[in-house]
Formats: structure tokens, sequence, C-alpha cells
């Protein structure tokens, strides 16, 4: 589920891209191609569309952002095994070597005396 979110994210970021990147901030932008006063689609029905394509593929990517956290897994399924030693010191006695170490010779550093 989780890489169905970041798909969205990533196509709902690309078209943002191109929807910000269409307008112009003095107004003009892609509304300024339909100048012709006689079109269906008008300089201002333009710059409206604009407006909502921004706000909505905005919507859709903080959306799928949040949803996407809900969804990222923990990994708590797998435990290193660094994790189960520090369970186990915490939750019992910690368990101290029981063979002796192996001493060298003591050699004598003071002089023989005569």
């Amino acid at each position: 589920m989780y890489t169905t979110f970041a798909i969205i994210i990533v196509i709902a970021s690309i078209f943002l891209t191109l929807v910000v990147l269409v307008q112009n901030s003095k107004g003009g932008g892609l509304a300024a191609n339909f100048a012709a006063g006689n079109q269906t689609l008008g300089v201002r029905q333009t710059a409206d569309f604009l407006e909502k394509a921004t706000w909505t593929l905005a919507i859709i990517v903080l959306l799928s952002c949040v949803l996407a956290t809900a969804f990222i897994s923990t990994g708590s399924g797998r435990q290193t095994q660094l994790q189960e030693r520090l369970e186990n010191v915490q939750t019992g006695v910690p368990q101290f070597p029981t063979t002796p170490m192996p001493t060298a010779p003591v050699e004598s550093t003071t002089p023989p005396q005569e």
C-alpha cells in the first residue's frame, strides 16, 4: 500500500509542477494564449481552472504523504541479533564467563639477593 501512495505522490507532484509552470505570475501564462473574445474557455476560466488544479493537486500530494506514513512498515516482525541480546540482558541476569582466564607466569622484577 505504501508503494501505491508513493506512486500517487510522484505522479501528482509531476502534474503539480507542470500546472505551476504553465501559470504566469502576472496573470498571463496559458490564459494569455486565449485572448480572443468568443471562446468557450475564456481567459478567466482558464485561470480559474489552473488555480483549482493547483490546489487540488497540492491537497492530493499532502494527503497522500500523510496516508503513506500510516503504511510504512516498522519491521517489527524481524529482530536483529543485537536487539535479541539486549532484550535477554534486560530481562535476565547477565551471564558471566565460567571458564577461568589463563594466567601468564609472573616474572620477578627485583634483582636476586646475594
